[in-house]
């Protein structure tokens, strides 16, 4: 058991380190290198021709002339200390970029993903419950319309009906912009209008594929024996659904949850860029536009880990949800 958690724990950081490496070595494959362009541009600038060089080496922890070895070991060094050097168009450490814009995508991405499972965990159980009825046919109906809607669609026509249309809801930002980024009501009451759109959008189309994941787990717990029995006890038909039915259809939707979490992050790019929403995704397309070859490491980054230690998490706890499944049965399959 304990060889088992050492053993994932440590293929999260060799995944990790990976990672990083992949992002060095994909970078410098971009047509003219990551420094072509960054001269040109600091030179544009303004900056002395003799200090250009010092310039990309404060800017990116790394010595542009040195061996691409030596670059390669400065930079693993420089991530290690938790330096991701400095943005090239925001004057401004990746890191506090990170930060400042993580909690943003973060909450979309949280409330969305438990709305979707909250909603289609409900509708499932009750498609289940029902199956074959009008209420079954009609939602499965919907289901599949929704799955087939990608969310991108969903956020442009909110956005065109909702704000520039109705004018119910703001166009872009994250809050107002007489509004002090201070913990106080205003400022949370404008951070959740400004978030409504974004939560919309990236709710709606994906409450169709967990709900008829919930249909098909309800289906097939309600044909297993123990189910029967219960029946056959005279249990209550709610006592059912809620103690033997729910609870052990869930159980395999747990880990796509968290692995979810950590694949929208991803699409956050494209929502962020449709609602000017300065998330991680945000500042990701940002930094290709601009070149910003620090910022544009440091965000994929960040949103790689997430997703790596969304699977390490689900992996970890799996076995404590559901008792059936241990550390070591599961260890086999890897």
């Amino acid at each position: 058991m304990v060889n088992y958690y050492v053993r994932r724990t440590a293929r999260v950081f060799a995944t990790i380190f990976m990672v990083a490496s992949l992002t060095f070595g994909l970078i410098r494959l971009l047509p003219g290198g990551p420094y072509t362009q960054l001269r040109a541009q600091l030179l544009k600038q303004g900056v002395p021709a003799a200090e250009v060089d010092a310039r990309i080496a404060n800017l990116q922890n790394i010595r542009p002339d040195a061996p691409l070895w030596q670059q390669y070991i400065d930079y693993m060094f420089a991530l290690a200390r938790g330096n991701l050097g400095e943005s090239i168009s925001l004057n401004e450490p990746v890191v506090s970029i990170l930060a400042s814009s993580a909690p943003w995508t973060v909450f979309v991405v949280l409330i969305s993903t438990i709305l979707v499972f909250a909603i289609g965990i409900f509708l499932g159980a009750l498609q289940a419950y029902w199956e074959g009825s009008r209420f079954d046919k009609l939602f499965s109906g919907i289901s599949i319309t929704l799955m087939s809607v990608p969310f991108y669609v969903v956020a442009v026509l909110a956005l065109y009906v909702f704000a520039y249309q109705l004018r119910w809801l703001p166009t872009a930002g994250t809050i107002g912009t007489g509004v002090e980024r201070q913990l106080s009501i205003p400022f949370v009451l404008s951070a959740l209008e400004h978030s409504v759109l974004p939560i919309f959008s990236y709710t709606l189309g994906a409450i169709g594929g967990q709900a008829l994941a919930m249909r098909g787990n309800s289906i097939q717990v309600l044909g297993n024996d123990y189910v029967q029995v219960a029946r056959l006890r005279g249990l209550s038909d709610r006592r059912i659904a809620t103690r033997y039915v729910a609870r052990n259809a869930i159980l395999p939707m747990y880990t796509g949850f968290l692995l979810l979490l950590g694949f929208r992050l991803g699409g956050t790019v494209i929502l962020e860029q449709i609602f000017s929403y300065n998330g991680l995704g945000y500042y990701l397309i940002s930094a290709l536009n601009a070149n910003d070859y620090p910022l544009m490491m440091g965000t994929f980054l960040v949103i790689t880990i997430a997703l790596v230690l969304g699977v390490y998490v689900a992996d970890l706890t799996y076995s404590k949800i559901d008792p059936r499944i241990s550390a070591g049965d599961s260890d086999e399959a890897y």
